[in-house]
Formats: structure tokens, sequence, C-alpha cells
């Protein structure tokens, strides 16, 4: 019995123009209104994405959000962390090295703020992002050792982005997670971290499983929910690997595909 539908932002739930439509407003509150646990999937911080928390009325005891792409599940009510999982400084040193020798850029996320890595290349990264979120420059040699940081991004044109992926070898790709989430945005995350994780950590509170669990998704860092979900959802939109991985496709994002899988199914 599905009990929780897992929805990522950006391609899927939100339009081309960051909104979230009036039909898939209405279609979600009332499976929300009904008991299903709505919860929002999304590489942002929970501050970031408040508006649209705030918009589907998310907003109870009961109610959490996904963020960081995994590393952090929050209680959307009090911000309180249900689970926590980041990468320490040290495990950063290679990638920092990658991108410095490409001349590429890199962003730094702890779990409050962003740091853009000012002995680099600029990152389009804050131009890119839409949300409420510190960006504080710095240089790599700046940072806190002592801190966990829950990923870094590489943000640039996607010609330049190809050309840096195919110039990573096998060991820097066995030091992380990469998921590239948008044209322009590649993420790195510590191994084995995905929004999946988060989200068993919480179906594990609910006393759930993951045949309790509906996921919609377009893109590669969201293959992780869609293959370990009861049913996964990709939107018309999303990627063909993500497709090919999915148990339906629904309608694209700016036509309320959300919504019409919610009516098809629910009703």
């Amino acid at each position: 019995m599905i009990k929780m539908v897992a929805l990522d932002l950006d391609g899927t739930l939100l339009t081309s123009d960051k909104t979230i439509s009036q039909g898939n407003e209405q279609a979600l509150k009332a499976i929300h209104d009904e008991g299903v646990k709505v919860v929002l999937c999304t590489g942002r911080p929970i501050n970031a994405i408040w508006r649209f928390i705030e918009q589907l009325g998310l907003t109870e005891d009961t109610d959490y959000t996904i963020t960081f792409n995994g590393a952090l599940v929050v209680h959307n009510n009090d911000k309180a962390e249900l689970a926590k999982s980041g990468i320490q400084k040290a495990d950063l040193v290679p990638l920092h090295n990658f991108v410095k020798a490409e001349n590429a850029p890199l962003d730094i996320l702890d779990f409050q703020q962003v740091y853009p890595m000012t002995d680099l290349k600029h990152s389009m990264y804050q131009q890119q992002f839409k949300g409420n979120i510190d960006f504080v420059p710095r240089a790599f040699s700046d940072l806190s050792t002592s801190d966990e940081y829950s990923k870094a991004i590489v943000s640039d044109q996607p010609e330049l982005l190809d050309k840096y992926q195919a110039a990573m070898d096998d060991t820097l790709r066995s030091q992380y997670h990469i998921v590239r989430s948008q044209p322009q945005i590649m993420e790195f995350l510590a191994p084995g971290m995905d929004k999946v994780v988060g989200l068993k950590a919480l179906l594990d509170h609910f006393d759930m499983d993951f045949s309790n669990l509906v996921a919609f998704g377009d893109a590669e860092n969201d293959l992780g929910m869609i293959k370990n979900a009861e049913i996964g959802v990709v939107m018309e939109n999303g990627q063909e690997p993500v497709k090919k991985a999915g148990d339906v496709i629904t309608g694209n994002n700016d036509e309320d595909g959300v919504a019409q899988f919610v009516h098809k199914y629910f009703d």
C-alpha cells in the first residue's frame, strides 16, 4: 500500500519557471489531507524551498523534507535533523586537485551555506541557484577541517561539464557519487550518498519500507529513488536512462505531469 510520495523539484514538480502549478498543488494537498506523506526531495537546503513547503501545506507535525540529495532529513516544523551524513574536507582534496588542473570552478556546501572557491575559476552556481542560502566566498585552504560538508558542485557551461566529466579517471569516480542534476550542474557527494539514503531513514522512522513509496523524478540524481520505490514515476521530459529505469512515464513538468499520475492512481 502506498503511504508516501517522494518528489524531485526541478524538472519534476516545478514548471520551467520554477513554480508549482495549481493543478499539482491541488492534487498533492488532496492526498496529503488523506494521510499520504508528501516529501520533497532536493539537493537544496530546506530554507531554499520553504515557499514550496508552505504552498503545499507540508507544515504538520509529521512532515519532513529530504535535502542535500539525501544527506540531511529535516523535520519541517522546527528544522530538527532526523538523519544527517556528511563528507570531510580531506575527502574533497582529490576533487579540488582535479578541478584546479582542469581550470574548472568549485562550490562546496556545508549544511548552512555555500562556499564558492576563490582560488579557482569563477562558478556559475550562484546565478543558477534560486533560494535562500548564503554564498560565502572562501579559498579551499581556509575551509574548516572539523566541519562536515554536504556536497560539492561544479557548475559551468554544459559543454565544459562534458569535458570535465570525460577527463575524470576511475580513481576519482570511485571517491564520490557523481550526478549530473542539471545540464550545467554536476554534484559530488559521499560514496553511496543518494536521495534513497534519506528516504530509507524517513521510511524507517514511520515504520514503512520502499513498498510503501511512489517516487517522481526526471534526472540522474533521481535514479536511486526511482529504482527503489514500489512505483517509480518519470516525467515525459526526463532523461532517457531515467525513463528506462522507471515503471511509469507521466506527462511533462509544464503540463501537470505529477497531478496526472496522482489523479489516476489515488482516485
